[in-house]
């Protein structure tokens, strides 16, 4: 089977002051993971908290759905361009700008719009597809996307075996020899609010699955859990939201289920908190943090997305 032909699309570079902003953005929300991975308790008696290793910092990955890949570009390589509206002169008032930090790793939510901005963006992007799965499209997902360093959302044994299938054929031409044998790494999606809208497998049915990843798909990689929580417990002022701590229960029982060895407990990943209620998943012991418009601002109504969807809105 052959990979699906490349299309030409021009990358439209990010202009000096969305790159401020969006530098900005992501220095404030990073400052804040930090502040509450500061307050986490690395050892703890409580069963309703994942014991992070200490050493072990929380992953933000960056929700750039329905965002132009310039945006991407930004924080990837955030070099400040040059303001093409504008020169400075020698009266011209400096503006203070904000570090350079670069962002690595993107999530995208569209299968279309993450194969378009994986092959016109730079090969360095790690990108996490987070949205529904269609098993239609897992086979070109793993097989197609360049960059591809995780997918989240894998909830049925059918679309976890496809992966597999898909990840075995790339084009190993075009691969260098670390990722030639390097495994794709998978969340499983636990529906832990019960809402049917919801993707997701029911917490209890999880460990099967688990077991179904590390035996019988040899070129995926179990990473983690990952829960989307109800809006409603996201804006409760409560300490401890209902979902994650339901998720980190299936993470526990899934350890006991698979007999993992400590080392393997320790890999096993909570992928859990996005912009509204990131700093409570920290505290529950989250290892990696989804955040969007808080970075990027508000997103369009979805139309078509392509990769540089957005770009006069932006």
């Amino acid at each position: 089977m052959t990979s699906t032909p490349e299309t030409a699309i021009a990358l439209e570079q990010p202009t000096m002051t969305r790159t401020t902003t969006l530098l900005t953005n992501l220095n404030t929300i990073l400052a804040r993971i930090s502040a509450a991975s500061s307050t986490f308790p690395t050892t703890s008696t409580s069963t309703t908290r994942r014991h992070r290793p200490a050493n072990k910092p929380v992953r933000l990955v960056a929700v750039s759905k329905l965002k132009p890949a310039s945006d991407v570009l930004a924080l990837y390589s955030p070099s400040l361009p040059v303001d093409e509206s504008s020169t400075p002169s020698a009266t011209t008032t400096t503006t203070t700008t904000p570090s350079a930090t670069q962002q690595l790793h993107f999530g995208e939510n569209y299968f279309q719009e993450l194969l378009e901005k994986s092959r016109i963006l730079p090969r360095g992007i790690k990108w996490h597809f987070i949205g529904g799965l269609q098993s239609n499209k897992c086979v070109s997902l793993a097989r197609d996307v360049r960059g591809l360093w995780a997918v989240e959302s894998v909830d049925t044994e059918k679309k976890a075996k496809l992966l597999d299938k898909g990840w075995g054929e790339r084009d190993i031409s075009a691969l260098s020899e670390e990722e030639r044998t390097q495994k794709l790494r998978v969340f499983v999606q636990v529906n832990t609010s019960g809402e049917e809208a919801k993707s997701g497998v029911e917490p209890v049915a999880t460990p099967a699955l688990c077991r179904y990843i590390r035996e019988q798909c040899p070129r995926l990689k179990l990473q983690g859990l990952m829960t989307i929580g109800a809006i409603a417990r996201s804006k409760e002022s409560t300490n401890e939201n209902a979902d994650f701590v339901s998720l980190i229960e299936t993470r526990e029982a899934i350890i006991k289920a698979l007999g993992m060895s400590e080392q393997e407990a320790d890999d096993f990943e909570l992928s859990m908190g996005m912009s509204s209620d990131f700093e409570g998943a920290i505290a529950l012991g989250s290892d990696q943090v989804r955040v969007g418009t808080t970075i990027f601002g508000e997103r369009p109504v979805k139309a078509g997305a392509n990769a540089n969807a957005g770009a006069t809105s932006a």
